[in-house]
């Protein structure tokens, strides 16, 4: 038992410690950016289902940026929305030509939509949004401009959870994303970015390819662009700010389709896994991903193996800071969230892992997910 226990507190340490630091001391790839003149037409994808109360403020955010306004398209591919969406965007492109609405009937979700407003969008650039993603100002600037670099195919910019009131949120939540958000920084200088946020991501519209519909265009879709040559880059300046989600119920349920989805993901994508081909991005996309997700099997297995020999006054030392660190997770849960950042961090890390777990079992079992109410879950 002590060389299971060691063997799964070792391999948690590198999951979340090891591998970030592995990546300072990793080769790195130099980027080349700077303005590009002349600017390229973009195309602004938003899919959408049943997303009135937010859908206009997300057009006039991306009408606002500081890019040439007759360089903008934007595209509303709504998912057979029944609450009015539709009517909102028609209004709106009555007095704006750059919108435009494309409804998916029947509804098959987002991926689909993705792939349908692909063969009108007239932009060079593509960039994806969520019906309820905010941009920062410049953010579509910062995201166009990495792309003179001409291995860049493929950027994600910089999500930051707010209140409804647009404050910075402080939970678990936050701190987890710049976590994320730091890795992305790191895998970036390496070679590519193996995760990305959906809600601020831009590509070279002849480096799209469809996909299946209940494929994580958020994965997915880096990773196509990966096996054409070209890098995924985090460019930390495109910011955007989305809502987070009103409760813990939710945001579980989000983790668990995301978790889902991506493990299908990993099985289609697996010739990535390859390091003979793919090199470094083999290493990346092991530690950071798919180890990531099965995280939770060390955890268990460092839990229960080190309950068999407290025995001993150091491993009954062990055990109890996992007992505590459970606990206090629980405590959070229980009591519906925490103003402690470091308590508010304990939960998150234990919902992401048995989200994973959860949607482990789901894959297993051979269950998809193509649809899903938007920040529902």
């Amino acid at each position: 038992m002590t060389i299971l226990f060691w063997f799964s507190v070792l391999l948690i340490l590198y999951i979340y410690i090891g591998y970030p630091i592995l990546l300072r001391y990793l080769p790195k790839k130099a980027l080349h950016i700077s303005e590009l003149s002349p600017a390229p037409k973009i195309s602004i994808l938003i899919p959408a289902f049943n997303e009135a109360k937010v859908i206009e403020g997300t057009i006039r955010n991306k009408l606002e940026q500081n890019y040439p306004s007759d360089l903008i398209e934007i595209i509303v591919i709504s998912d057979e929305s029944e609450d009015g969406t539709d009517d909102i965007v028609i209004r709106i492109s009555t007095t704006e030509a750059r919108v435009r609405l494309i409804r998916q009937t029947p509804r098959q979700g987002k991926t689909a939509g993705l792939n349908l407003a692909m063969q009108q969008a007239q932009g060079d650039i593509i960039i994806f949004s969520d019906a309820n993603s905010h941009y920062e100002k410049n953010a579509i600037a910062h995201l166009v401009n990495c792309f003179s670099d001409p291995q860049v195919g493929y950027v994600t910019g910089k999500m930051v959870y707010v209140n409804s009131d647009g404050s910075l949120v402080g939970d678990g939540c936050s701190a987890y994303m710049k976590y994320e958000n730091h890795m992305r920084a790191l895998e970036t200088q390496v070679d590519s970015v193996v995760g990305v946020d959906g809600g601020i991501d831009a590509i070279r519209k002849e480096l799209y390819q469809p996909m299946n519909a209940d494929q994580l265009p958020d994965f997915v879709l880096p990773l196509k662009v990966v096996t054409q040559g070209k890098r995924v880059i985090y460019c930390e300046a495109a910011l955007l700010n989305e809502e987070s989600l009103s409760s813990s119920q939710s945001e579980f349920r989000m983790r668990v389709r995301v978790s889902l989805r991506a493990y299908w993901a990993m099985k289609d994508m697996k010739h990535l896994f390859n390091p003979s081909t793919y090199g470094l991005f083999a290493l990346q996309i092991t530690s950071h991903k798919l180890l990531r997700y099965i995280a939770f099997i060390p955890l268990l297995l460092a839990f229960v193996s080190n309950g068999f020999i407290t025995h001993n006054a150091f491993y009954a030392l062990t055990f109890l800071i996992q007992i505590l660190f459970y606990g206090s997770a629980a405590f959070v849960s229980l009591n519906d969230g925490t103003n402690n950042r470091w308590l508010g961090l304990a939960n998150y890390f234990c919902l992401i892992n048995i989200a994973s777990a959860m949607a482990f079992v789901k894959f297993l079992k051979g269950e998809k997910i193509v649809l899903w109410k938007p920040r529902v879950g």
